[in-house]
């Protein structure tokens, strides 16, 4: 496919990657229209580097933030200034040197055909560069994708917190991006706000490079911050497509099943408590009121899951560009 006749950007958010940064941009092929390079405050020479660059390849764009506004705050400019610049497609790439450019094809392919509206990197299909993540961040992705499946309802895909993706521009000017997060909750809050947007998301096999750069992401975001924003996502999700959105069977099943759990718990771990204190056996029928509502509540739930499950978005409605 002969991706020169269409208008493709790059957005780059640049902090602390005076490493690699110059490297990146060389790798950066030459059929991409725009290479928008977000320098996040960054404390190291990386401006400098992006302008001496830029010099060279009239296609470089540096836009710079006084403060730091986080990888979110980075991309949010950067889509603001593809939309800007008339970009169909817009594809992020970090300035570490992580992502490989050479892939990029396989993530705005399907988008150009007209057979996704969005398209993410999946480090987990390839076996061989697996071997090559870190164990423990091996470990940390595969929880936090559960996670994450399950928060932003996109449970067809692997991988979600992966940051190499490509968007088309139509479904990005839908996104509320002043509603994005900021911080390195960014991806999984765009996938959130695509969910409500029913918009079709495909995963594509890239492996990851692991080489010298360094990681801001700190263990007190992964084990605090992001269970409780994870949890206020899957909140947010589940009241607006099941209770404002639309009204269905699994609107009903979360009615009635939240509440027998609850009572089932509640009334069986208080009668536990009352009987244990009196060091006689609880009645035949005290222990199974609370067991069965457990039961049935975990039944009916389970329903709601499935259906939840068989509710991603399964097509897109854009046309080839």
């Amino acid at each position: 496919m002969n991706f020169s006749k269409f208008k493709i950007a790059i957005v780059i958010p640049a902090y602390r990657v005076e490493r690699n940064i110059q490297e990146v941009l060389r790798g950066i092929p030459a059929y991409i229209r725009h290479i928008i390079v977000v320098d996040d405050a960054s404390p190291d020479s990386t401006a400098d580097l992006v302008t001496a660059s830029a010099k060279k390849d009239k296609r470089i764009t540096l836009i710079h933030h006084g403060k730091n506004q986080g990888v979110g705050g980075a991309m949010v400019s950067g889509f603001q200034k593809a939309l800007e610049l008339g970009a169909q497609v817009i594809v992020k790439l970090d300035g570490d040197g992580q992502m490989d450019p050479v892939h990029i094809p396989a993530l705005i392919a399907p988008l150009i055909a007209g057979e996704a509206d969005y398209a993410k990197g999946n480090r987990f299909r390839d076996f061989v560069s697996l071997q090559q993540m870190p164990l423990i961040r091996r470990i940390g992705n595969l929880g936090l994708s559960f996670l994450t499946k399950a928060a932003t309802g996109y449970w067809n895909i692997f991988d979600p917190t992966n940051g190499y993706f490509a968007i088309r521009s139509e479904v990005l000017a839908q996104l509320p991006l002043e509603k994005i997060d900021r911080g390195y909750f960014f991806e999984t809050s765009m996938l959130a706000r695509l969910y409500l947007l029913d918009a079709f998301i495909v995963d594509v096999t890239i492996p990851a490079r692991y080489g010298n750069e360094i990681s801001s992401l700190s263990v007190h975001r992964v084990l605090i911050e992001f269970p409780i924003k994870l949890t206020r996502t899957l909140l947010r999700r589940i009241i607006l497509n099941y209770f404002i959105f639309d009204f269905s069977m699994v609107s009903i099943y979360l009615l009635t099943g939240i509440p027998l759990l609850l009572f089932g718990l509640i009334f069986g771990i208080t009668k536990w408590i009352q009987y244990l204190q009196l060091g006689v056996p609880a009645p035949t029928g005290t222990v199974i009121l609370p067991t069965l509502s457990v039961i049935l509540a975990i039944q009916i739930l389970l329903s709601a899951i499935e259906i939840d499950l068989n509710s991603t978005p399964k097509k897109t409605t854009v046309q080839p560009l």
